[in-house]
Protein backbone atom coordinates (compact mmCIF):
# COMPACT_ATOMS: atom_id res chain seq x y z
CA UNK A 1 0.00 0.00 0.00
CA UNK A 2 0.81 3.53 -1.34
CA UNK A 3 0.94 6.15 0.90
CA UNK A 4 -3.02 7.85 1.44
CA UNK A 5 -3.22 10.61 -1.16
CA UNK A 6 -6.07 12.29 0.32
CA UNK A 7 -5.04 15.77 -0.10
CA UNK A 8 -2.76 17.32 -2.71
CA UNK A 9 0.02 17.51 -0.36
CA UNK A 10 2.85 15.04 -0.18
CA UNK A 11 2.62 12.36 2.95
CA UNK A 12 3.59 12.99 5.77
CA UNK A 13 3.47 10.19 9.14
CA UNK A 14 4.50 11.05 13.06
CA UNK A 15 5.54 8.33 15.83
CA UNK A 16 4.50 8.81 19.20
CA UNK A 17 6.92 9.26 21.46
CA UNK A 18 7.58 6.88 23.86
CA UNK A 19 9.28 8.24 26.61
CA UNK A 20 7.36 7.94 30.33
CA UNK A 21 5.16 10.44 31.44
CA UNK A 22 3.15 11.08 28.36
CA UNK A 23 -0.38 10.48 29.77
CA UNK A 24 -2.44 7.95 27.08
CA UNK A 25 -5.24 11.10 27.32
CA UNK A 26 -2.47 13.15 26.05
CA UNK A 27 -1.46 11.08 23.29
CA UNK A 28 -5.26 10.50 21.74
CA UNK A 29 -4.94 14.24 21.79
CA UNK A 30 -2.35 14.47 19.62
CA UNK A 31 -3.09 11.12 17.14
CA UNK A 32 -6.65 13.49 17.16
CA UNK A 33 -4.72 16.78 16.19
CA UNK A 34 -2.42 14.94 13.65
CA UNK A 35 -5.58 13.37 12.13
CA UNK A 36 -7.15 16.84 11.62
CA UNK A 37 -4.16 18.05 10.43
CA UNK A 38 -4.39 15.44 7.60
CA UNK A 39 -0.88 13.44 8.77
CA UNK A 40 -0.85 9.93 6.52
CA UNK A 41 0.31 7.61 9.24
CA UNK A 42 0.54 7.41 12.68
CA UNK A 43 3.71 4.95 14.00
CA UNK A 44 3.95 3.56 17.41
CA UNK A 45 6.86 1.84 19.35
CA UNK A 46 7.01 0.02 21.92
CA UNK A 47 10.78 -0.72 23.39
CA UNK A 48 9.80 -1.49 26.94
CA UNK A 49 7.32 0.70 27.53
CA UNK A 50 3.21 0.57 26.34
CA UNK A 51 2.20 -2.66 24.32
CA UNK A 52 1.64 -1.41 21.10
CA UNK A 53 -0.51 -3.85 19.22
CA UNK A 54 -3.42 -3.28 22.49
CA UNK A 55 -2.38 0.48 22.04
CA UNK A 56 -3.41 0.57 18.71
CA UNK A 57 -6.68 -1.17 18.97
CA UNK A 58 -7.60 1.26 21.43
CA UNK A 59 -6.63 4.36 19.18
CA UNK A 60 -8.99 2.74 16.08
CA UNK A 61 -11.77 3.06 18.36
CA UNK A 62 -10.92 6.60 18.46
CA UNK A 63 -10.03 7.32 14.97
CA UNK A 64 -11.67 7.52 11.43
CA UNK A 65 -9.40 8.15 8.68
CA UNK A 66 -4.97 8.32 9.93
CA UNK A 67 -3.35 4.63 9.19
CA UNK A 68 -1.60 2.87 12.29
CA UNK A 69 1.34 1.28 11.90
CA UNK A 70 3.00 -0.16 14.17
CA UNK A 71 6.51 1.02 14.65
CA UNK A 72 8.03 -0.97 15.47
CA UNK A 73 7.55 -4.37 16.62
CA UNK A 74 11.18 -6.36 17.30
CA UNK A 75 11.02 -10.27 15.86
CA UNK A 76 12.39 -11.83 19.23
CA UNK A 77 9.81 -10.99 21.59
CA UNK A 78 7.09 -12.54 19.50
CA UNK A 79 6.60 -15.60 17.28
CA UNK A 80 6.09 -14.79 13.33
CA UNK A 81 2.47 -15.99 13.78
CA UNK A 82 1.34 -14.58 17.11
CA UNK A 83 2.35 -10.70 14.71
CA UNK A 84 0.35 -12.29 11.98
CA UNK A 85 -2.54 -12.73 14.28
CA UNK A 86 -2.27 -9.43 16.13
CA UNK A 87 -1.90 -7.07 12.93
CA UNK A 88 -5.02 -8.72 10.83
CA UNK A 89 -6.56 -8.82 14.21
CA UNK A 90 -6.00 -4.99 14.19
CA UNK A 91 -6.45 -4.26 10.54
CA UNK A 92 -10.15 -5.47 11.07
CA UNK A 93 -10.36 -3.30 14.06
CA UNK A 94 -9.27 -0.31 11.98
CA UNK A 95 -11.38 -1.48 9.01
CA UNK A 96 -8.32 -1.57 7.06
CA UNK A 97 -5.79 1.04 8.49
CA UNK A 98 -2.93 -1.05 9.95
CA UNK A 99 0.85 -1.05 8.64
CA UNK A 100 3.30 -3.56 10.07
CA UNK A 101 6.57 -2.25 10.93
CA UNK A 102 8.95 -4.85 11.70
CA UNK A 103 12.89 -4.75 13.25
CA UNK A 104 15.28 -6.72 15.07
CA UNK A 105 15.70 -3.95 17.99
CA UNK A 106 19.39 -4.65 19.58
CA UNK A 107 21.09 -7.12 21.78
CA UNK A 108 20.76 -4.90 24.80
CA UNK A 109 16.68 -5.00 24.70
CA UNK A 110 16.62 -8.60 23.21
CA UNK A 111 18.88 -10.37 25.50
CA UNK A 112 18.52 -7.96 28.53
CA UNK A 113 14.75 -7.58 28.55
CA UNK A 114 13.07 -9.96 26.72
CA UNK A 115 16.03 -12.88 27.51
CA UNK A 116 16.42 -14.08 24.15
CA UNK A 117 19.59 -14.45 22.42
CA UNK A 118 20.20 -11.94 19.69
CA UNK A 119 21.30 -14.31 16.33
CA UNK A 120 20.90 -13.72 13.14
CA UNK A 121 19.19 -10.90 13.35
CA UNK A 122 18.84 -10.29 9.24
CA UNK A 123 17.92 -13.46 8.44
CA UNK A 124 15.29 -13.61 10.79
CA UNK A 125 14.09 -10.57 9.67
CA UNK A 126 13.76 -11.65 6.93
CA UNK A 127 11.69 -15.25 7.69
CA UNK A 128 9.74 -13.75 10.23
CA UNK A 129 8.18 -11.22 7.53
CA UNK A 130 8.34 -14.17 4.86
CA UNK A 131 5.94 -16.50 7.56
CA UNK A 132 3.92 -13.31 8.61
CA UNK A 133 2.85 -12.93 4.75
CA UNK A 134 1.81 -16.48 4.04
CA UNK A 135 -0.09 -16.00 7.35
CA UNK A 136 -1.73 -12.95 5.86
CA UNK A 137 -2.47 -14.48 2.63
CA UNK A 138 -4.39 -16.57 4.00
CA UNK A 139 -1.92 -19.68 2.71
CA UNK A 140 -1.56 -22.81 4.84
CA UNK A 141 2.19 -22.00 6.38
CA UNK A 142 4.48 -24.88 5.88
CA UNK A 143 8.00 -22.94 6.26
CA UNK A 144 11.79 -24.28 6.24
CA UNK A 145 14.10 -22.00 7.10
CA UNK A 146 17.24 -21.43 8.84
CA UNK A 147 16.03 -20.18 12.13
CA UNK A 148 12.05 -20.89 11.98
CA UNK A 149 10.26 -24.72 10.83
CA UNK A 150 6.28 -24.53 10.79
CA UNK A 151 4.18 -27.13 9.53
CA UNK A 152 0.51 -27.43 8.39
CA UNK A 153 -1.43 -24.41 9.75
CA UNK A 154 -3.57 -21.41 8.20
CA UNK A 155 -4.40 -18.45 10.05
CA UNK A 156 -8.09 -18.38 10.90
CA UNK A 157 -8.46 -14.30 10.74
CA UNK A 158 -7.75 -12.54 7.71
CA UNK A 159 -6.97 -8.96 7.42
CA UNK A 160 -9.00 -6.43 5.98
CA UNK A 161 -6.43 -5.17 3.11
CA UNK A 162 -5.50 -7.88 0.59
CA UNK A 163 -2.33 -7.06 0.47
CA UNK A 164 -1.03 -5.34 4.06
CA UNK A 165 1.90 -3.58 4.16
CA UNK A 166 5.06 -4.52 5.97
CA UNK A 167 8.21 -1.88 6.81
CA UNK A 168 11.71 -2.81 8.00
CA UNK A 169 12.90 -0.69 10.40
CA UNK A 170 16.84 -1.21 9.24
CA UNK A 171 20.19 0.86 9.39
CA UNK A 172 22.38 -2.03 9.08
CA UNK A 173 23.39 -3.11 5.87
CA UNK A 174 22.54 -6.44 5.97
CA UNK A 175 18.41 -5.28 7.02
CA UNK A 176 18.60 -2.74 4.23
CA UNK A 177 19.27 -5.84 1.71
CA UNK A 178 16.36 -7.57 3.53
CA UNK A 179 14.26 -4.97 2.91
CA UNK A 180 14.87 -5.02 -0.94
CA UNK A 181 14.39 -8.82 -0.60
CA UNK A 182 10.89 -8.92 1.05
CA UNK A 183 9.23 -5.97 2.40
CA UNK A 184 7.19 -3.37 1.11
CA UNK A 185 8.74 -0.28 2.71
CA UNK A 186 11.62 0.82 4.51
CA UNK A 187 11.57 3.10 7.29
CA UNK A 188 15.17 3.96 9.05
CA UNK A 189 15.89 6.96 11.60
CA UNK A 190 19.13 8.74 11.95
CA UNK A 191 20.00 8.90 8.48
CA UNK A 192 20.60 12.06 6.24
CA UNK A 193 18.81 12.78 2.73
CA UNK A 194 22.29 10.96 1.01
CA UNK A 195 21.63 8.02 3.88
CA UNK A 196 18.04 7.49 1.95
CA UNK A 197 19.64 7.57 -1.15
CA UNK A 198 22.33 5.22 -0.81
CA UNK A 199 19.80 3.05 1.44
CA UNK A 200 17.46 2.94 -1.18
CA UNK A 201 19.99 2.15 -4.20
CA UNK A 202 20.66 -1.30 -1.99
CA UNK A 203 16.95 -1.86 -1.64
CA UNK A 204 16.39 -1.75 -5.38
CA UNK A 205 19.69 -3.79 -6.36
CA UNK A 206 18.68 -6.57 -3.89
CA UNK A 207 15.53 -6.42 -5.01
CA UNK A 208 15.83 -6.67 -8.32
CA UNK A 209 18.35 -9.70 -7.21
CA UNK A 210 15.60 -11.39 -6.27
CA UNK A 211 12.97 -11.15 -9.09
CA UNK A 212 11.11 -7.88 -7.42
CA UNK A 213 10.05 -4.15 -8.60
CA UNK A 214 12.40 -2.19 -6.44
CA UNK A 215 9.73 0.48 -7.55
CA UNK A 216 6.95 -0.78 -5.45
CA UNK A 217 9.11 -0.24 -2.13
CA UNK A 218 7.99 2.81 -0.76
CA UNK A 219 10.64 4.61 1.11
CA UNK A 220 10.08 6.85 4.34
CA UNK A 221 12.53 7.84 6.83
CA UNK A 222 11.88 9.09 10.67
CA UNK A 223 13.24 11.94 11.43
CA UNK A 224 13.34 13.69 14.86
CA UNK A 225 12.52 17.15 14.96
CA UNK A 226 11.58 20.40 16.72
CA UNK A 227 9.74 23.55 15.47
CA UNK A 228 11.24 25.97 17.30
CA UNK A 229 13.16 29.33 17.21
CA UNK A 230 14.10 28.75 20.64
CA UNK A 231 18.05 27.99 21.58
CA UNK A 232 17.01 25.32 23.77
CA UNK A 233 15.77 23.70 21.04
CA UNK A 234 19.73 22.57 19.61
CA UNK A 235 20.20 21.46 22.98
CA UNK A 236 17.67 19.05 23.19
CA UNK A 237 18.27 17.85 20.15
CA UNK A 238 22.23 17.25 21.29
CA UNK A 239 20.74 15.54 24.07
CA UNK A 240 18.46 12.98 22.45
CA UNK A 241 21.13 12.27 19.67
CA UNK A 242 23.95 11.51 22.50
CA UNK A 243 21.40 9.07 23.90
CA UNK A 244 20.85 7.07 20.96
CA UNK A 245 25.14 7.18 19.64
CA UNK A 246 25.63 6.38 23.56
CA UNK A 247 23.45 4.66 25.35
CA UNK A 248 21.61 2.27 22.48
CA UNK A 249 23.95 -0.41 22.13
CA UNK A 250 26.35 -0.15 18.88
CA UNK A 251 23.32 0.15 15.71
CA UNK A 252 23.09 4.07 15.82
CA UNK A 253 26.62 4.82 16.93
CA UNK A 254 27.88 2.91 13.98
CA UNK A 255 25.00 4.03 11.52
CA UNK A 256 25.68 7.55 12.42
CA UNK A 257 29.14 6.47 11.91
CA UNK A 258 28.61 5.24 8.48
CA UNK A 259 27.24 8.79 7.19
CA UNK A 260 30.29 11.26 7.82
CA UNK A 261 30.21 11.62 11.70
CA UNK A 262 32.28 8.78 12.63
CA UNK A 263 35.24 10.51 14.94
CA UNK A 264 32.41 12.67 16.98
CA UNK A 265 30.54 9.59 17.04
CA UNK A 266 33.37 7.54 18.43
CA UNK A 267 33.92 10.80 21.23
CA UNK A 268 30.16 10.90 21.84
CA UNK A 269 30.02 7.35 23.04
CA UNK A 270 33.50 7.34 24.67
CA UNK A 271 31.54 10.57 27.23
CA UNK A 272 28.10 8.70 27.62
CA UNK A 273 30.15 5.65 28.53
CA UNK A 274 32.24 7.21 31.09
CA UNK A 275 28.97 8.41 32.61
CA UNK A 276 29.31 12.57 31.45
CA UNK A 277 26.24 12.27 29.64
CA UNK A 278 26.54 16.60 29.52
CA UNK A 279 29.68 16.37 27.52
CA UNK A 280 28.35 13.96 25.83
CA UNK A 281 25.55 16.41 24.57
CA UNK A 282 27.90 18.65 23.94
CA UNK A 283 30.34 16.87 21.61
CA UNK A 284 27.36 16.35 19.20
CA UNK A 285 28.10 18.98 16.75
CA UNK A 286 25.55 21.24 14.81
CA UNK A 287 26.33 20.03 12.01
CA UNK A 288 25.23 16.69 12.98
CA UNK A 289 22.07 17.95 14.11
CA UNK A 290 21.47 19.42 10.99
CA UNK A 291 22.58 16.71 9.14
CA UNK A 292 19.60 13.87 10.45
CA UNK A 293 17.20 16.30 12.58
CA UNK A 294 15.36 18.97 12.12
CA UNK A 295 15.41 21.94 14.51
CA UNK A 296 14.52 26.00 14.09
CA UNK A 297 11.52 27.43 12.21
CA UNK A 298 8.94 26.10 10.59
CA UNK A 299 10.16 27.44 7.06
CA UNK A 300 13.87 25.80 7.78
CA UNK A 301 11.93 22.32 8.91
CA UNK A 302 10.00 22.20 5.67
CA UNK A 303 12.55 23.27 3.76
CA UNK A 304 15.05 19.93 5.24
CA UNK A 305 12.08 17.96 4.83
CA UNK A 306 11.38 18.51 1.45
CA UNK A 307 15.68 17.49 1.19
CA UNK A 308 14.25 13.88 2.09
CA UNK A 309 11.73 13.80 -0.03
CA UNK A 310 14.40 14.69 -3.27
CA UNK A 311 16.28 12.52 -1.83
CA UNK A 312 13.29 9.47 -2.58
CA UNK A 313 11.27 9.82 0.52
CA UNK A 314 8.09 9.16 -0.10
CA UNK A 315 6.26 9.45 3.05
CA UNK A 316 8.75 11.09 6.19
CA UNK A 317 7.75 10.21 9.69
CA UNK A 318 8.53 13.28 12.19
CA UNK A 319 9.62 11.53 15.32
CA UNK A 320 10.11 13.88 18.62
CA UNK A 321 12.77 14.70 21.07
CA UNK A 322 13.15 13.63 24.87
CA UNK A 323 11.52 16.92 26.55
CA UNK A 324 9.44 18.14 24.28
CA UNK A 325 5.80 18.80 25.75
CA UNK A 326 2.54 18.28 24.88
CA UNK A 327 2.77 22.02 23.33
CA UNK A 328 5.94 21.67 22.08
CA UNK A 329 4.64 18.70 20.05
CA UNK A 330 2.00 19.93 18.79
CA UNK A 331 3.66 22.89 17.45
CA UNK A 332 6.02 20.91 16.04
CA UNK A 333 3.32 18.79 14.45
CA UNK A 334 1.39 22.26 12.92
CA UNK A 335 4.92 23.29 11.70
CA UNK A 336 5.31 20.48 9.13
CA UNK A 337 1.85 19.07 8.64
CA UNK A 338 0.53 18.27 5.00
CA UNK A 339 -1.79 21.61 5.21
CA UNK A 340 0.51 23.63 6.69
CA UNK A 341 0.85 26.96 3.92
CA UNK A 342 -1.32 25.40 1.60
Amino acid sequence: MEPSMTNTNPPISLAMPIWDGLPVSQQLDTILFAEELGYDTFWMGEAWGQEVFSTLAWLAGHTKTIRLGVGIANVYSRTPGLVAQSIATLDQISGGRAVLGLGTSGKLVVENWHGVPFAQPAQRLKEYAEIVRMALRGDRVNYDGEIFKLKNFRMRVRPVQSDLPIYFASISPAGIRATGAVADGWFPIWTTPEGIQAGTAMIQEEAAASGRDGGRIIIGNGVHAIVSDDAHAWDMARAHMAYYIGGMGVFYHQTISRQGFAAEADQVRSAYLAGDRIRAAKLVSDAMVDAMMLVGSADRCRARMDDYRAAGSAMPVVEFVHGQSPAQIRATLAGLAPKAGS
